[in-house]
């Protein structure tokens, strides 16, 4: 039976609350439970979860709603407990925080003034608005939210380039500023190589890469993923690559990015034939045969921080980057046991693993229309588990294990299936410790494959570094412990993946010609972009809290803004007091 609570203005984080829905989901004799605010949008995914009641007609988006499916109504007032219980503890531990917490725009800047720089992480239909808010008293944005429409967003980011500003996002998973970690973010060495890119977990890659290898990162830049679509036209793109030409400690500039519009593609590499300083370039999916000029072109991850690297120390750049490193591991396998499935928490993670799988087989161009499905084919897989069909009303994979667990055991039970390749992505934002959450299902699957005759082999990558929250070399020692097999970059996890199917990839050797002849870009930049590559940032932090704790630890300066939708979220009253203020 459908049991419902509505606990009118009691607001919280999305986060807090689908960590804590999976908390009361762990309690004996609850079927199936839900914990959300009251949006619109929510209440859809009560209907598709079988969990809408009647009360839930009336609820507003400030009214945090619990629902719970259970056979003993007796069960009810212990959930309650455990929620009062959990929330209260979030507010005991709110109270020792280091920072001020405030809940209006106007309080926000009387205890920060010299804020210049808001991250913005609210639901996705109210991030726009807010985030014109913080352009309006001159501050960058960080846009983690997603959902935004790509006419929103091209109209803020027209407005921060008028203003001199610049707007990362939306749906930008990391930023690494002056040394401070923003949003899902690894901490770097700081070095000679600034880093601008459309994807979160593609920049994680790449600077934990450069860490790896012995070299740092002045900044590295969040465009969101759909700045260099034709409708956006790389706005924030073009300003972030001018900002590293004309910081002095960027030595080298690494741009990463999936296939991009034609045109919007030519401006940006137009651009980057106009600086002085070398520049590393990947465009995920393409198979670049040369270099041109100053813009050494990469095939993979990996190969973009190596060039990086050896460009930075003065050393020669290789023709040939991305041969597989270690000895293939043995396998033994059943005759039908011929497949892959990646299984994925970062998107341009998986990506390239599709890609490399693809070029592996032969297959070309392959089609990613599928939600969630970045190659589906003949049995191989790659799924991104961090696609919005697989975290609505759930928590992100880099944060929870259960959806790739279950993903884990479907793969198990295809008998074509050999290799399992998975992520693991550290740093904060992610889970604390998410070796030690997946271990279990891994050896479940170990044991009972192997009790019916089969080998089922994990093949993965742990994208960190040692300076990070989590202990790197820990969270590799109990995976290998557990018998997954390890590799050092994505890039490697994969060719090893394919490897032990026999199945290699020819890689080309690539030459440095000249650059075509074009007209040169002039290169300005705005003082209030010099100033952000300049100093440690002051931040508004706009919705999840969990984004402070990288700021404060790193030097930064932070003020948190406990943000509630204006009006309820009435969306016409809303835009009445929008347009008033």
């Amino acid at each position: 039976m459908l049991y419902t609570i509505v606990k009118q203005n009691s607001y919280q984080d999305s986060v807090n609350l689908m960590l804590l829905t999976n908390k009361i989901a762990t309690m004996e004799g609850v079927n199936k439970t839900q914990i959300m605010m009251g949006t619109p949008a929510n209440k859809d995914i009560f209907k598709t979860a079988g969990l809408f009641t009647e009360e839930l007609e009336a609820a507003a988006s400030n009214d945090m709603c619990i629902v719970v499916d259970t056979d003993q109504e007796e069960k009810i007032q212990e959930v309650l407990d455990e929620v009062d219980n959990y929330l209260s503890n979030q507010a005991i531990a709110g109270s020792k925080e280091a920072f001020e917490t405030v809940n209006t725009w106007d309080k926000a800047m009387r205890a920060l003034p010299s804020a210049n720089l808001a991250i913005i992480s609210t639901p996705g239909q109210y991030a726009a608005e807010e985030a014109e808010k913080a352009l309006d008293r001159d501050m960058h944005v960080m846009i983690f939210s997603d959902n935004v429409t790509i006419e929103d967003e091209r109209r803020i980011k027209e407005k921060a380039h008028e203003k001199g500003l610049l707007v990362m996002g939306p749906d930008a998973g990391t930023a690494v500023v002056s040394g401070v970690p923003l949003a899902f973010a690894n901490v770097i060495k700081t070095g000679k190589i600034g880093v601008i890119g459309a994807s979160g977990t593609g920049i994680q890659e790449v600077t934990t890469e450069i860490d790896r290898l012995g070299s740092g990162v002045s900044h590295a830049i969040g465009t969101g993923g759909r700045d260099l679509a034709d409708k956006i036209g790389a706005i924030t793109m073009l300003d972030g690559i001018k900002a590293l030409a004309q910081h002095s400690k960027t030595e080298v500039i690494t741009l990463i990015s999936k296939p991009p519009a034609k045109e919007v593609r030519d401006e940006v590499v137009q651009l980057l034939q106009s600086i002085s300083k070398p520049v590393v370039a990947i465009f995920l999916g393409e198979e670049p045969h040369n270099h041109e000029g100053n813009v050494y072109y990469a095939n993979t991850l990996e190969e973009t921080a190596a060039i990086a690297v050896d460009l930075a120390k003065g050393n020669p750049i290789k023709p040939n980057y991305n041969k597989l490193h270690a000895e293939v591991p043995a396998v033994d396998l059943k005759p039908e046991q011929k497949t892959i499935k990646g299984l994925y928490s970062g998107g341009t993670l998986g990506y390239e693993a599709a890609t490399l799988i693809s070029r592996g087989l032969n297959l070309g161009e392959t089609d990613h229309d599928e939600a969630g499905y970045l190659l589906n084919t003949n049995g191989f897989q790659v799924i991104d588990l961090g696609d919005d069909i697989y975290t609505q009303g759930k928590p992100h994979p880099m944060i929870d294990p259960d959806t790739r667990i279950q993903f884990f055991q479907k793969a198990a039970q295809d008998e074509s299936t050999a290799v399992i390749l998975f992520d693991v992505v550290l740093g904060y934002g992610s889970h604390d410790d998410m070796a030690d959450a997946l271990i279990p299902g891994i050896e479940k699957i170990q044991q009972e494959t192997k009790a019916n005759g089969r080998n089922i082999y994990f093949v993965a990558t742990v994208c960190g570094t040692d300076q990070d929250p989590q202990d790197l070399d820990e969270q590799k020692a109990k995976l290998e412990k557990a018998g997954v097999i390890l590799r050092d970059s994505n890039n490697q996890a994969a060719l090893t993946a394919l490897a032990m199917l026999d199945i290699q990839i020819e890689e080309v050797t690539k030459e440095l010609v000249p650059a075509e002849e074009t007209a040169k870009v002039e290169i300005t930049v705005s003082e209030a972009i010099e100033q952000l590559l300049t100093e440690k940032p002051s931040v508004v932090n706009v919705g999840l809290k969990k984004f402070t704790e990288a700021i404060t630890a790193n030097g930064g300066r932070v003020v948190q803004y406990d943000w509630q939708p204006s009006a309820g979220g009435n969306p016409r009253l809303r835009e009445v007091l929008r347009v008033l203020r």
